[in-house]
């Protein structure tokens, strides 16, 4: 600095914002051993000038008009390993705006980037030209700023307040995101709702999904290591994760990427800025319609894997379900743990696979393949009730008849009476 002090007007946590956002834009655009510095100087004009310069890689010419455009990135590549999110510097604009102040940028790739920001020195010149008033748009925070028009919806928490207690309800929501800020403002919103946990990019997202089989999958397609497309492409293809519902959220607005994505797999594509409101609303909808499905099947004891999901994965993992039922239903050993074991999956993931599709646990429908099994056998007088009873894999003729009467509504004996 060139003075000792410099009295300006100005709020001390959002210009505490303008430098964390300036600074680790720097951070991550100048490799190791280079040099970040920060002067303030006064101009003639009444103004105290502040510039962020670094000697890192610098920004291309045809993109610096863009650089303060709220979702713009530089490193535009799906898997980009400079991670942002392109929130901080429209942020920074907005923030030193609101200062009555003005920021602008030069830079020279491979040489380095130098943001200079121009605050007045005048109490005067700011009450004319409209109060700096911090009980508005400056006090909203970081998350907050994604969407400006979010306040007037009354939706918006600051990312200061602490999570309240998580919600009973029984839904699990995957929320996959790299930068903690948009994570946690997505968290915030969803947390009295449902039950969520969080991955920082795809490639802990897949492993999460697998091993937690969440409900739903919210994530964002520019990620580093594995981006949203590969998360899609990975959990379809993958019979643990093939029938979650997957949201994506992205800055990339164009046709041919939402087309891209919605042929990936992709039940549903929400554009950034997005609401918070459209947000849970999205997520009610694809899983009541998920519900809505289940429930045709929950007492089923014929499943047809096309009527189920349109997914070719699932379509598969039922046939080989039903085919695996099918071949071991007279032997009384037959149990979930084998069948668990015949699909390489846990009891408690296959469960949650089963209860996902069809609601019906494994056990379930084991013993809603071997009744109806029964009842065929039952309707073609194949043999006494007792016989049919061991022959369908049940070794206790008390049990099987309570079982089937709860099925069928009517005694074995009832219904072989009734289709004779």
């Amino acid at each position: 600095s060139e003075q000792d002090i410099i009295p300006v007007y100005f709020d001390p946590d959002k210009m505490e914002k303008i430098f964390n956002n300036l600074l680790s834009n720097a951070y991550k655009f100048t490799q190791n051993n280079g040099t970040i510095t920060v002067t303030l100087s006064l101009s003639e004009n009444k103004k105290v000038l502040i510039q962020v310069k670094d000697n890192g890689i610098g920004i291309p010419a045809e993109r610096i008009k863009k650089i303060f455009e709220r979702f713009y990135q530089v490193d535009g590549s799906n898997t980009r390993e400079n991670e942002g999110t392109g929130i901080g510097l429209a942020l920074t604009k907005e923030l030193v705006e609101l200062h009555k102040g003005t920021i602008s940028v030069s830079s020279t790739e491979k040489l380095g980037t130098a943001f200079l920001i121009a605050l007045p020195l005048d109490f005067e010149e700011i009450e004319k030209a409209n109060k700096l008033d911090t009980t508005q748009d400056v006090m909203l925070s970081d998350s907050q700023q994604l969407d400006l028009h979010h306040k007037q919806n009354g939706e918006l928490k600051s990312p200061g307040i602490p999570a309240v207690e998580k919600t009973r309800n029984p839904e699990l929501v995957l929320v996959v995101e790299d930068n903690d800020d948009v994570r946690a403002y997505i968290l915030e919103n969803l947390v009295e709702h449902y039950n969520v946990i969080e991955a920082r990019n795809g490639e802990e997202g897949v492993a999460m999904a697998r091993q937690e089989m969440p409900d739903l999958v919210i994530s964002d397609i520019m990620m580093p290591i594995m981006d949203g497309y590969q998360l899609c492409q990975a959990m379809r293809q993958d019979e643990k994760t093939s029938h979650i519902p997957i949201i994506m959220l992205t800055a990339k607005a164009g046709l041919d990427d939402k087309i891209n994505g919605l042929e990936t797999g992709i039940d549903s594509y929400l554009t950034k800025p997005f609401s918070a409101r459209e947000l849970r609303a999205t997520i009610k909808n694809l899983i009541l319609q998920r519900q809505q499905l289940r429930q045709r099947f929950s007492n089923a004891t014929v499943i047809r894997p096309s009527e189920v999901s349109a997914v070719s994965t699932d379509q598969e993992f039922l046939n080989k379900i039903i085919n695996i039922i099918e071949t071991n239903f007279e032997d009384e050993q037959f149990s979930v743990e084998i069948l668990a074991n015949h699909v390489s999956m846990s009891v408690s993931q296959l469960n949650r696979k089963l209860k996902a599709l069809v609601d019906q646990p494994p056990g379930q429908l084991i013993r809603s393949f071997r009744l109806q099994r029964a009842a065929d056998l039952l309707a073609q007088r194949a043999g006494s009730v007792s016989e049919i009873c061991y022959k369908v894999g049940f070794n206790d003729n008390a049990y099987f008849s309570r079982a089937f009467k709860k099925q069928f509504s009517c005694s074995p004996s009832d219904y072989s009476n009734q289709t004779a």
